[in-house]
């Protein structure tokens, strides 16, 4: 019938992860812990506390140990125990410790104890083959198991986790009634249920943050590309610019110049096609970088704007020193721009990480070209530390670019250098070299 195929569809969903689950109980690995990695410190207190819980239970668990059936503990008086029943007693305790790492070898190695406890002469308080030392062993290597492996894995430990108490009742080995495997099944059948809900909540914590995780590189990733378009579009700008006069001095000069031989005049007309042809070709790469925004008509600022730029961000409430040398007066369009764009995004960036903290602005020269240096103190506000500080966004937020990656983008584009960090102080630096050739 068509109404039966998806649930015979789903019959058969459940018994293949069902098989698969059997198998990676049966022949699994552990994977590793998932989690941060702790300090050495904590980790060797944790083996040394989990050594030290270890060697109780083995005591607990040979002291819980009698040689007959009964309520009596024998342990001072005769007959004393033997060599195997000392050696039961101890090994029911190692899924403890294998459940830190391996707690699925931990499970299975319980779960073969659990198996084969009732075949050794000796006996627990209660009178059972199964001590209750053995059982919170093999409970915890359960749980630690459970939690680390899928689901299909936690249920197939489940069921076989209550086989060998049923078995055993079913031969009437050690128990003439049902308390053994009804308790069992109780407290296994509550574990399981918990350490479901833990691991599924733990699942999603999981998936959540590995999508934020990519949806966060996605965006930087975004923000870089939108980033390099923006830095591209205010270089069209410096560079049409230049091959306009080139277009523009080339198509005059027959005119300024008289006597020009043809071969000459027609070399300047070639040079002024060129030009021309590649303003062309800009505007058109300028348009498939546009994204549907408006074109900037305003020239892009230079060194020269940026007293207008510190009185802006004073008038705005911000205390900010600047410091321009004289010899910068004439430098070349996009190291100005660079510059400029540096110090915005740093004046932006400070009064909002870092609000009522001055800032010191400094633009100068070397042999290695334009030495520029934006340095705040620390802000107002507790532990804030200024420009992307610890503790602030990333600096892809709110702003004229895209934070530090906006300016390292512009930087590498000419070449130069950028570091940007805390001060020993308190409060950031950021200090670029911008190279005044090309081919720096």
């Amino acid at each position: 019938m068509p109404g039966t195929a998806p649930a015979a569809g789903s019959a058969d969903g459940v018994a293949r992860q069902a098989w698969r689950g059997l198998g990676q109980v049966l022949a699994g690995s552990d994977p590793a812990p998932a989690g941060r990695s702790r300090p050495p410190r904590q980790i060797r207190a944790a083996k040394a506390g989990l050594g030290v819980v270890t060697l109780a239970l083995c005591l607990v668990s040979v002291v819980s140990m009698n040689r007959r059936p009964g309520l009596s503990l024998e342990l001072f008086g005769h007959p004393p125990l033997s060599t195997g029943q000392i050696l039961l007693a101890m090994a029911v305790v190692a899924p403890l410790p294998l459940a830190a790492r391996y707690p699925l070898l931990g499970w299975r190695i319980g779960w073969l104890e659990l198996l084969l406890a009732p075949l050794v002469p000796g006996y627990w308080w209660g009178g059972w083959p199964w001590g209750p030392v053995q059982v919170l062993a093999l409970l915890v290597a359960f749980c630690v198991a459970g939690v680390r492996h899928p689901r299909p894995v936690l249920w197939c430990m489940w069921a076989l986790s209550l086989a060998p108490w049923w078995l055993w009742l079913w031969l009437g080995k050690g128990m003439t009634d049902l308390n053994g495997p009804v308790g069992a099944t109780i407290v296994f059948t509550a574990a399981a249920i918990a350490v479901d809900s833990v691991s599924s909540r733990l699942r999603a914590q999981r998936a959540l943050a590995a999508q934020t995780e990519r949806t966060e590189l996605e965006q930087a990733r975004r923000a870089g590309l939108e980033e390099r378009a923006r830095i591209a579009r205010e270089m069209h700008d410096v560079v049409a610019h230049h091959m306009s006069l080139i277009a523009v001095r080339a198509e005059t000069a027959p005119y300024r110049l008289s006597g020009l031989p043809e071969p000459v005049r027609a070399e300047f007309g070639s040079l002024s096609d060129a030009a021309r042809e590649a303003l062309a070709e800009m505007r058109r790469l300028l348009g498939v970088l546009r994204n549907d925004q408006p074109v900037g008509r305003a020239p892009q600022p230079q060194l020269s704007d940026l007293p207008m730029l510190i009185d802006t961000a004073r008038r705005a409430g911000l205390p900010v020193e600047l410091s321009v040398a004289a010899a910068l007066d004439q430098v070349p369009a996009g190291v100005g721009v660079c510059a400029y764009r540096i110090v915005q995004e740093s004046l932006s960036n400070a009064s909002q990480h870092a609000p009522g903290a001055a800032v010191t602005v400094l633009v100068d020269h070397g042999a290695s070209g334009v030495l520029l240096r934006v340095a705040n103190g620390p802000g107002r506000a507790a532990g804030s530390g200024g420009v992307n500080a610890p503790g602030t966004p990333s600096g892809n937020g709110p702003g004229p670019g895209q934070g530090l990656a906006g300016m390292r983008e512009r930087v590498a584009l000419l070449g130069g250098s950028l570091s940007a960090g805390p001060a020993p102080g308190g409060g950031f630096v950021v200090s670029a070299v911008l190279p005044l050739s090309e081919a720096a």
